[in-house]
């Protein structure tokens, strides 16, 4: 296994701090991806919560958009939180106008599903493949309404909303994991990362 991952976070918007500092703590090694250059040389990229209909815009204004799908669709892996797995999806249902994601990950979200921030949450879930309560924070989160074929459903809420799923190198999640200082969907994404490395 590799002693390293060389892993990016697209750091245009949103929680890039948070998930630099939870990458670290688990053994990678962290680029901050702001230029088509930073994309060079990545074992894995994490796009982080924000705002995705600003996110897209400016994927597009450092010409990151065309690059980083590219290396999406050639396999790298990518972990995206919130409006990071708004830009995963293939189909959104609320998008803004004009807004574009870059697509990959088989599953329908709903935008700002759960309401405003004011009711923003935080809870445990159960997620497969993780051998205990993930602690799991939600942000006028996304939430997951369908799920493409060979999807896996990694996590559930208590009334069966889905808020976690992988497909094949991409992984999404509606909650912010890296705010409640529980770094195991780090780990399993770094492990997705280290597997690839290994082909």
């Amino acid at each position: 296994m590799s002693s390293s991952a060389r892993i990016g976070v697209l750091a245009l918007q949103g929680g890039v701090s948070e998930h630099i500092e939870a990458l670290t703590r688990v053994g990678a090694e962290v680029v901050a991806v702001r230029t088509p250059e930073h994309l060079h040389g990545l074992d894995g990229i994490v796009l982080p919560g924000g705002e995705s209909s600003v996110l897209d815009k400016l994927l597009r204004m450092f010409e990151l958009r065309d690059p980083l799908t590219a290396l999406l669709r050639g396999g790298l892996p990518a972990y995206g939180t919130c409006a990071g797995l708004i830009l995963l999806a293939d189909t959104v249902l609320d998008l803004a106008p004009g807004q574009q994601g870059l697509g990959g990950l088989p599953v329908t979200v709903r935008r700002n599903a759960f309401g405003s921030q004011a009711h923003s949450f935080e809870t445990e879930l159960a997620f497969a493949g993780i051998d205990h309560p993930v602690r799991a924070t939600f942000i006028r989160a996304p939430l997951i309404t369908e799920v493409g074929e060979g999807t896996d459903v990694l996590a559930r809420l208590a009334d069966g909303g889905v808020v976690a799923t992988r497909y094949r190198n991409l992984l999404g999640t509606s909650f912010h994991p890296e705010l409640t200082g529980d770094d195991s969907v780090h780990e399993y994404f770094v492990e997705m990362v280290r597997a690839a490395q290994n082909g």
